[in-house]
């Protein structure tokens, strides 16, 4: 017997029993399984902060480790606290406090009731604390994000003060004007799975911060830009492995239904679209950095997967494999030119967050109306320029307050000597400076 058929054979014999299960009836299964999604695709996409916070120790220094591992926990926690309190019903408002622009401020989210009968649901979606717990994720990714690019000269608790505001204000606002049914919505701006809502906005958070904040201590000098080479190139491996296969939730789980064949068609072909993105970045950018540079570059190599990835969100359902394929590696390429040009610019992006989520997101969002007729450039423009002024603006806004009252950077003695003795009084491998 061939393996398609004992496949075909094990599931003819299970999802019979997924539909009448208990004797309920089938209109169910649907409710059922488009749980199920998001609760995978939820576990997938909290996974991405154990990418994220792996990707940020292996390219940080070794002094400044411990505080990208702290920061990164911190970061997810808060979010999970602030996305509760305020984010989610400001991102989807039963009622809007300003028609098409802004939900109400503290509607605490709750739960389903414990035990919940069937004829107390609305089974043509999903469990409600499956949608909360999978859109909470998307909102910690926007804030991993802005961690990298902020590294080894950012105070802790400011950064944390920011990332309140972020999670709990900032991408609420903007995500509801999209996928909360608000006035971008309206307009035919699309955007699938996030390359403008999370990744651009998190991207455009980081260079309102890093225009702020300035670049490291002896970065550019003398018209140079002097290498800072990362603390563990196989950590970022790792970390660019995570993401890459917390991706399939984050643009899997963003179909919002499993409950028939077309569905469950449809995330099966993110899943393969999502991956050749992500191969094609890599993969042209390996390319790239041996040509331009002579040996490939292995930290390009990674942001290309991720820029890849980036690139493929906001469309990763309607594209052919060949076309995505190109918008991966488009995605690659962009890596490879905007990293320099940022140094240049002499704007100190430690990780490449900047390149990879922000302008890889901007390729990603506009590209979306060469697959999807029922977009268009213009109004792919449109809706980019809009959310990334309305992040860009608050974030500058709110950098600047903290940096005049509770103050944005170490001094210059602790970001020399790194943040993880200055801040934290520890070492991430202290045998290296006791043993």
């Amino acid at each position: 017997m061939t393996r398609k058929l004992l496949i075909s054979t094990a599931l003819l014999a299970v999802l019979p029993g997924l539909a009448f299960a208990e004797g309920e009836a089938a209109p169910h299964t649907g409710f059922i399984l488009t749980s199920v999604l998001f609760l995978l695709g939820g576990i997938l996409v909290f996974w991405m902060a154990a990418g994220f916070a792996m990707l940020e120790a292996g390219l940080v220094r070794s002094k400044n480790v411990t505080m990208q591992l702290t920061k990164n926990i911190a970061l997810f926690s808060i979010a999970a606290i602030m996305y509760w309190l305020a984010g989610y019903g400001i991102m989807y408002p039963g009622d809007w406090l300003v028609e098409g622009w802004l939900g109400p401020f503290f509607a605490v989210t709750s739960l389903d009731p414990v035990g919940v009968a069937a004829d107390a649901v609305d089974v043509g979606y999903a469990s409600g604390a499956s949608d909360f717990f999978f859109q909470l994720m998307f909102c910690a990714t926007t804030a991993s994000i802005v961690s990298g690019t902020l590294a080894e000269r950012i105070k802790l608790w400011p950064f944390l003060a920011f990332v309140v505001v972020l999670t709990g204000f900032i991408y609420p606002i903007e995500a509801s004007w999209q996928w909360g049914g608000g006035w971008l919505s309206e307009a035919g701006f699309s955007d699938f799975a996030g390359s403008t809502l999370v990744h651009a906005a998190g991207g455009f958070a980081a260079l309102a911060g890093v225009l702020i904040l300035g670049p490291r201590i002896g970065k550019y000098k003398d018209g140079r830009t002097i290498p800072m080479p990362g603390s563990n190139l196989p950590l970022a491996t790792l970390g660019t492995f995570i993401l890459w296969l917390g991706w399939f939730g984050f643009n899997g789980g963003s179909q919002l239904a499993m409950g028939t064949i077309s569905d469950v068609s449809d995330v099966a072909r993110i899943f393969a679209n999502t991956n050749m993105a992500a191969a094609a970045g890599a993969v042209v950018a390996m390319i790239m950095t041996q040509v331009m540079f002579k040996k490939v570059d292995l930290t390009m190599t990674l942001n290309g997967a991720l820029a890849g990835l980036v690139s493929i969100t906001a469309e990763p359902l309607a594209p052919t494999l060949f076309q995505s394929l190109i918008i991966g590696g488009v995605g690659g390429a962009i890596v490879v030119f905007v990293v320099p040009l940022l140094d240049r610019l002499k704007i100190d992006d430690v990780v490449g967050a900047i390149p990879v989520h922000l302008v890889a997101g901007f390729w990603g969002t506009f590209i979306v109306a060469w697959t999807n007729t029922d977009a268009s450039f213009g109004t792919q423009i449109m809706g980019f320029l809009a959310i990334g002024i309305f992040v860009f603006v608050v974030s500058f806004i709110f950098f600047s307050i903290i940096k005049a009252t509770m103050g944005l950077r170490v001094s210059e003695e602790e970001e020399v000597n790194g943040l993880d003795m200055s801040e934290l009084g520890m070492e991430a491998y202290p045998e290296f400076t006791n043993g």
